[in-house]
């Protein structure tokens, strides 16, 4: 989800909640911690440089449990960290807590945001011989990288 689409769905959603890819919920009383944007400047398997940003929030909870957050309160969240958001309509990442730091996507849906599961991926198939292979694993399509095929 883009942020302008994320901050147009904060009118819709009061108070704000977040649900999880197992379909909990984060706990009504989570807090923002940090806004702001994420740069990632590397180099992939295959030798080719890129750079990838992001807009990042990250949700934490507290003992403070009468404590919710509102779509207006968000954006003015939001508002504040504009001036680190400069240039395209980014992407929303949103980090919580689970067994380490959990990185995920976003949706909206059903008058809630829903947060959606990350994947790693070989960003120079060609370069490293990798072919799509089909597995089934969780019934998904998943692209294999093999011993002695130059990847990584």
């Amino acid at each position: 989800m883009k942020l302008s689409e994320f901050k147009s769905c904060l009118h819709q959603n009061e108070p704000v909640r977040f649900q999880l890819p197992d379909g909990s919920f984060v706990p009504a009383h989570f807090h923002i911690t940090e806004a702001g944007l994420v740069t990632k400047h590397f180099i992939d398997c295959g030798g080719t440089v890129r750079k990838e940003s992001a807009v990042t929030m990250q949700l934490w909870s507290a003992d403070d449990l009468d404590h919710r957050l509102s779509g207006g309160k968000l954006a003015g969240i939001l508002r504040k960290a504009e001036p680190l958001l400069t240039g395209d309509d980014l992407d929303i990442e949103i980090e919580y807590q689970s067994d380490t730091i959990g990185k995920y996507g976003v949706e909206f849906e059903d008058h809630h945001f829903r947060l959606t599961q990350k994947e790693t991926d070989c960003l120079a198939k060609e370069t490293c011989g990798i072919t799509p292979q089909k597995v089934t694993a969780n019934m998904e399509t998943a692209t294999l990288c093999v011993p002695g095929g130059g990847c990584c």
